[in-house]
């Protein structure tokens, strides 16, 4: 396993990305096409920056990129590639949805990296892990335009069928994703959710 994993440093690093989690995102868009030229994409958790430089060039330079985090984050993006606006925010800052809907119109995709700092107890890095992933839901809600996509981390445990039937209610069609470039021993896996219903919509289902 370990040769798997310094494959991908190594990818990431020849390809100038700053992490080897690229490759959880650029595997999802091989397989699902859920970045697409100029959509508007907002990343969650974007620190180092891997995601937010891969969806610029997905999106190409008539989309947009919004990438938020705790830490400070500020990669230039490559010409021809969208515009990437860099925030340093808690994602639980009420300000957060404000600012984001005072300068965007919303957003195609929805990106979510977000992951809890570890403790060595199982239990409550899940249980932390399911707060940031309905947190993403939550900012989904508020931003996401109608059939638009999200791509969250999660770690699974107890109560990720709960979080996976939420999550369910909210788009179309959800799958539970687990990409090669993550640790086959990892609980971490990824929610793709495809067609976002507003909450209108959802009511008369």
């Amino acid at each position: 396993m370990r040769k798997v994993q310094d494959y991908y440093f190594a990818k990431a690093k020849k390809e100038n990305y700053p992490a080897r989690s690229v490759y959880k995102l650029e595997e999802v868009q091989k397989k699902h096409r859920i970045l697409k030229p100029g959509q508007r994409v907002l990343d969650l958790g974007c620190h180092p920056g891997s995601w937010s430089l891969y969806a610029a060039q997905m999106v190409g330079a008539k989309g947009a990129v919004v990438g938020v985090d705790l830490q400070h984050t500020d990669l230039p993006a490559q010409k021809g590639h969208a515009e990437i606006h860099w925030l340093c925010y808690d994602v639980y800052d009420e300000q957060l949805i404000l600012e984001l809907k005072r300068r965007w119109h919303g957003f195609h995709v929805l990106l979510s990296d977000m992951a809890p700092r570890t403790t060595g107890s199982q239990y409550a890095d899940h249980q932390q892990s399911m707060r940031l992933v309905r947190r993403a839901m939550e900012i989904a809600g508020s931003l996401l335009h109608e059939n638009g996509t999200f791509y969250c981390k999660a770690f699974q445990g107890e109560d990720f069928p709960a979080v996976l039937r939420e999550c369910k209610i909210q788009f179309q069609e959800v799958r539970v994703v687990k990409p090669d470039s993550s640790r086959k021993e990892s609980r971490e896996v990824f929610l793709l959710g495809r067609g976002f219903l507003p909450a209108s919509a959802r009511i008369k289902q």
